[in-house]
């Protein structure tokens, strides 16, 4: 009987914002022909990562790609590793004679570290290995001094773990980012100068093992021979990467609670594209919301309006032409703390006159 080799995984980590999803789905794009399963932890009972990345040309039908996309539930990866990762991984590996490699992306609150430990476990390690961590970093963010493009909204959602109480915790979670990295991309360097982008890469360097590789781009767009085939073999080292976090996992009483996130849906009609984006800035800045995710039908408009916000900043494309058996609806999903899904609905609906 023919033993199946090991199963290569690329774990893709950093904040929200910094460009994870356009980087998988530059991968997903770029696959040439490899058989491609993708976990998505994103927080939220409606997936719109998955949403996204089932859009990629994977080179399989719609029904196989849907087959391929895992989404995880809860925001903390390191909360939900043995209640959700787990079984998803499993279903995995009774399927990896079917399969070549598989992305994770991490969200923007995941530590590496615990999920990388993960792969120790004797089930999954007969089966997979862990080939890099992919850290991306938000370059003009970080020449900021702020790490993330939107810090305070990063920084709320930190501090809903009562486990934590850094001085520093964006630079303390950016640095336990980088000590599991296996890669380090450097991205959005089309929008940072020269000068700043080398303090960049300084500042990076000193957080990261002489071993590990530090390269630019702008919006993800890299060979995917650079990006897989690392072979970094990560859950045979992490142990001896240092992390922050570390002493959080020592006890038996850790207790992560993170019930303080609502993630709600709002279902909508069409509505003018200039008004919704509009109200949609209204509500963020009025009740704090971290991120605005879903997508739009645009009146006199043939395709989808897919929207994806991280604070007051909001990135829109039109991406696939509706289907003609498809309900033309606007689909939204608010992320935030202590959020009133009537209120904000009728406020939002209110705006639009709908």
């Amino acid at each position: 009987m023919k033993t199946l080799a090991k199963l290569p995984v690329t774990i893709v980590t950093g904040f929200l914002g910094s460009g994870k999803t356009t980087l998988l789905r530059h991968m997903l794009d770029n696959a040439q022909g490899r058989r491609i399963a993708v976990i998505v932890n994103e927080f939220g009972e409606l997936g719109i990562d998955g949403e996204i990345l089932k859009q990629c040309s994977i080179g399989c039908t719609e029904e196989e790609a849907n087959g391929r996309v895992y989404e995880l539930a809860n925001g903390c990866l390191c909360c939900t590793v043995q209640e959700e990762f787990f079984p998803v991984m499993r279903e995995l590996v009774a399927r990896r004679g079917d399969l070549d490699h598989i992305l994770i992306e991490t969200s923007g609150l995941a530590l590496p570290k615990p999920l990388v430990q993960a792969f120790q476990w004797p089930e999954i390690r007969s089966a997979c290995t862990v080939d890099a961590v992919i850290t991306v970093v938000d370059s003009p963010a970080v020449a900021a001094g702020t790490f993330a493009a939107f810090p305070d909204q990063v920084d709320a959602q930190r501090k809903l773990d009562p486990n934590l109480d850094h001085e520093s915790p964006l630079h303390e979670l950016f640095a336990d980012q980088l000590a599991s990295a296996d890669l380090v991309i450097l991205n959005k360097t089309d929008l940072i100068n020269p000068e700043d982008l080398a303090r960049v890469r300084l500042e990076v360097a000193e957080e990261l093992p002489p071993a590990v590789k530090i390269i630019e781009a702008s919006s993800g767009r890299l060979p995917l021979d650079v990006l897989i085939g690392l072979g970094a073999g990560s859950e045979e080292h992490i142990d001896g990467r240092h992390s922050h976090h570390d002493h959080h996992h020592e006890g038996e009483d850790d207790d992560h609670d993170h019930d303080a996130f609502d993630s709600i849906s709002i279902d909508l009609p069409q509505a003018d594209e200039a008004l919704l984006l509009d109200a949609l800035t209204q509500l963020v800045v009025q009740h704090g919301i971290l991120r605005v995710k879903g997508f739009a039908t645009i009146p006199n408009k043939p395709m989808r309006l897919l929207i994806q916000g991280v604070g007051t900043r909001f990135d829109k494309h039109f991406d696939r032409a509706w289907s003609a058996d498809e309900a033309r609806i606007t689909r939204l999903v608010l992320i935030g703390q202590d959020l009133d899904a009537a209120g904000l609905e009728a406020q939002l609906r209110a705006a639009l006159s709908v």
